[in-house]
């Protein structure tokens, strides 16, 4: 694994500068990305350049940099994206769009423009991190569950299309976190009053199980355990609650599987 290229998005904080500081340490080349070009000059131990994935101009700038640099990539992570709070029906067409624009067509920029030079090679690695809001939709966070629901299918024909080539492609299935991303989490500009006691009982108990989440260094081991192995499973699930819920979603009954969501939220009292 030592002097393998690593690319990660979103690795200014939370789980992506974990991830990157963890693989730092473990002797691999580590390049880590932020949309905000002022933090290249803070203390990582690993380089940091200037990305946005919702631009062509951006992503291509980025990998010619990379490839100037190093050469080759031997790993992408895609770990950039942002969430958004509030129903659906209070959530516009401009919000919802913004949304797919970075946790969707942002990891499909980046990995338009990796699988390029990976075939050249005929190696390489592509994880996207998605979330337990891609095994089972969050209420009151309905667009940002489509968004890693759309992620969780192209990832998987992405892996079917890429292996000829030696490509191999996993998705990070994580359960609530204690990182940055609730703090910078996004609410829908024009809320409904009908909706305001539900969705307080779901921001709620969406506090309770961020207090008790993942620490970023859960996930960086997760994710460096996913890039050491020779042939890694398409879902990597970090975190006892992510594997009870996809496991509830598998075996029980939909009926059973719809209260114990509903419980679970609190959106019944």
């Amino acid at each position: 694994m030592q002097n393998k290229v690593i690319l990660i998005t979103g690795a200014s904080s939370g789980f992506g500068q974990a991830t990157a500081q963890l693989l730092s340490e473990k002797g691999l080349i580590v390049y880590g990305t932020s949309r905000d070009p002022s933090q290249k000059g803070k203390d990582y131990d690993y380089t940091l350049l200037p990305l946005d994935v919702r631009s062509d101009e951006s992503v291509n700038n980025c990998f010619e940099e990379l490839m100037q640099n190093e050469k080759r990539i031997d790993v992408l992570i895609n770990n950039a994206g942002y969430e958004l709070a509030g129903s659906i029906e209070e959530t516009s067409l401009v919000e919802a769009k913004d949304v797919f624009e970075t946790n969707l067509y942002g990891t499909i920029r980046m990995v338009k423009a990796v699988l390029p030079i990976m075939r050249k090679q005929g190696s390489g690695a592509i994880v996207n991190v998605s979330s337990l809001a891609g095994i089972v939709p969050v209420p009151f966070m309905g667009i940002y569950s489509a968004s890693k629901f759309a992620v969780e299918g192209y990832t998987e024909a992405l892996r079917h299309e890429v292996k000829p080539f030696g490509i191999r492609v996993s998705l990070i299935e994580a359960g609530f976190s204690r990182t940055n991303i609730a703090t910078n989490r996004q609410y829908a500009a024009a809320p409904i009053s009908d909706y305001d006691l539900f969705r307080q009982r779901a921001f709620e108990s969406y506090e309770i199980y961020e207090e008790k989440g993942l620490k970023p260094s859960e996930l960086g081991e997760g994710i460096l355990k996913v890039i050491s192995r020779k042939s890694p499973r398409l879902r990597n699930r970090i975190g006892k609650e992510a594997v009870f819920i996809s496991r509830g979603r598998r075996f029980a009954p939909e009926t059973i599987f719809e209260k114990v969501g509903r419980k679970y939220f609190k959106l019944d009292g």
